[in-house]
């Protein structure tokens, strides 16, 4: 009876454990805010000719671009992966740092945001980070 007990603390601190949430993917120093008003670099050409492979999740995938630095004035298609360390606009309320940004993405496009633990987002970016769209006011 007493060895039942133990095996079964033993369990259940063990799945208590794993329900733990894993660590963010990225630190709030590896972003970086510029303030409004600031401009960002013009249009960028971040396509590759050939796929990068990176490390995801445990999981080497194939993406053809991979975003650093400014975030804004990107025109994004195909795989896409947002690292962790990119520049955005500081905001106040909403986080609608796509304000004034030449930023878009092709249809069938699929972004990994680093900074949302590397989920896929089938929509784009502006749904939530722009004035006026989706759930940004």
């Amino acid at each position: 009876m007493k060895s039942s007990a133990i095996l079964v603390l033993i369990l259940l601190s063990m799945v208590a454990s794993a329900c733990k949430p894993p660590p963010p993917y990225c630190t709030e120093s590896s972003l970086t805010y510029q303030d409004p008003g600031t401009e960002f670099p013009p249009l960028q050409d971040t396509k590759s000719a050939d796929p990068i492979s990176m490390e995801v999740d445990g999981k080497t995938m194939e993406f053809d671009q991979v975003i650093h630095g400014p975030l804004c004035n990107n025109h994004l298609s195909g795989k896409v992966y947002i690292a962790c360390d990119i520049q955005i606009a500081k905001w106040q309320e909403k986080p609608t740092f796509l304000d004034g940004c030449d930023f878009e993405v092709s249809p069938g496009s699929v972004l990994y945001v680093a900074a949302h633990n590397n989920a896929p987002y089938f929509q784009g970016c502006d749904y939530c980070h722009l004035t006026g769209r989706g759930l940004a006011p």
